[in-house]
């Protein structure tokens, strides 16, 4: 499979009560092209990494309302939105308008990434911003009809990028990469959220062997 096919095949997409940023507009938040320029974005970022050897795919669980689904991008909120594609040479503008709204998980999460400078590209087993009905403000985790989406688009990934390595970060993020066994390494670390913040930062230095400062 192809970027292209794989962005396409993302963007079309439909559950109830989900956001899909990869085709739907948020018409409080986001510019007037916003689906149209995630889209163009995530397949950018697809195609610079299946010219690299990949060294791991992170993966979350799902996308959250202050972070992927203004960004479109997994465990990345406005505030990294352009380090994100910067770190695969891709240029990128503000995909909404007002102030940059920050996530706690994504700035943990960039906090450790800009202490690495190995190919990482960053997903989750949800593709899409699942919420609680009536409130798309809000979070909720991915039931099975829509964890089974995005195990078989995880699978596509997986294939297109072939990874040295999986991260899963979580439980449910672990429940998904156990299917990767034998195909490379899968390594589960502690979710940042809910006081997780120093385990998942000293797992991640044990297995990058890199130097966190304390103050992060």
């Amino acid at each position: 499979m192809s970027a292209d096919s794989f962005v396409n095949q993302i963007a079309s997409l439909t559950f109830e009560n989900t956001f899909n940023p990869y085709s739907e507009r948020c018409v409080v938040y986001d510019v007037n092209d916003a689906p149209q320029r995630r889209s163009a974005l995530l397949k950018k970022m697809l195609m610079a990494a299946g010219e690299v050897e990949v060294d791991s795919i992170w993966i979350g669980r799902d996308l959250g309302y202050r972070g992927g689904r203004r960004t479109g991008l997994a465990l990345t909120d406005d505030v990294h939105l352009s380090h994100h594609a910067a770190r695969w040479g891709v240029e990128v503008g503000r995909l909404t308008k007002g102030q940059a709204v920050p996530e706690r998980t994504a700035a943990v999460i960039w906090s450790v990434l800009e202490q690495i400078k190995s190919p990482i590209f960053l997903w989750n087993v949800f593709p899409l911003h699942p919420y609680e009905a009536g409130a798309p403000f809000s979070n909720r985790a991915h039931n099975s009809r829509e964890r089974l989406a995005g195990e078989e688009l995880l699978a596509e990934m997986v294939a297109l990028l072939r990874p040295m390595q999986i991260v899963a970060i979580g439980n449910d993020a672990e429940k998904a990469a156990k299917r990767f066994h034998g195909q490379c390494e899968v390594f589960k670390v502690r979710h940042p959220s809910y006081g997780g913040k120093n385990i998942f930062m000293e797992q991640v230095k044990t297995l990058y062997n890199i130097n966190i400062p304390l103050w992060i």
